[in-house]
């Protein structure tokens, strides 16, 4: 909850993302589909427009993952969604990315855990919460906020 996102990838996965993103309270601000047409950028203007956690979002129908690296720099998000080619937004920025969509060959397995369906939503939020733990170790350890029970 109050997590600022930003997601790349496939039309279908980005629809289905910033739906379940906005469900738990998130904020999908930025969302950058090369492939998607008019069409996708329509649906997805809409449902940001449907839930108060969409009113910061943008679309970016026809841009790129380096378009998408100058707005991570010039408005920062908590967490990045993408494929395995975004590993080097995460590189240049320092924004923890959650590998979802097509292609992943820098982990092992990954195709293994589904994202539809009800197993598919427990992987995703199982994913999606893990990252944000990790980011808070990373960025607590050494401090007195550093801790085992979250």
């Amino acid at each position: 909850h109050g997590k600022r996102f930003a997601l790349v990838g496939d039309p279908d996965i980005l629809l289905g993302m910033m739906s379940l993103i906005m469900e738990m309270g998130g904020e999908p601000v930025h969302v950058v589909c090369t492939n998607g047409d008019k069409n996708f950028e329509a649906e997805a203007n809409e449902l940001l427009a449907s839930s108060p956690f969409g009113a910061n979002g943008t679309v970016y129908a026809g841009k790129d993952m380096w378009h998408l690296r100058s707005l991570l720099f010039t408005d920062p998000v908590d967490v990045m969604i993408g494929n395995s080619y975004a590993k080097f937004l995460m590189q240049d920025t320092g924004t923890p990315l959650v590998r979802i969509g097509f292609p992943l060959f820098d982990r092992h397995h990954l195709h293994r855990q589904p994202i539809i369906g009800y197993q598919g939503a427990l992987n995703l939020v199982t994913m999606l919460v893990n990252t944000v733990l990790d980011e808070l170790d990373r960025k607590t350890e050494g401090s007195a906020s550093f801790d085992v029970i979250r």
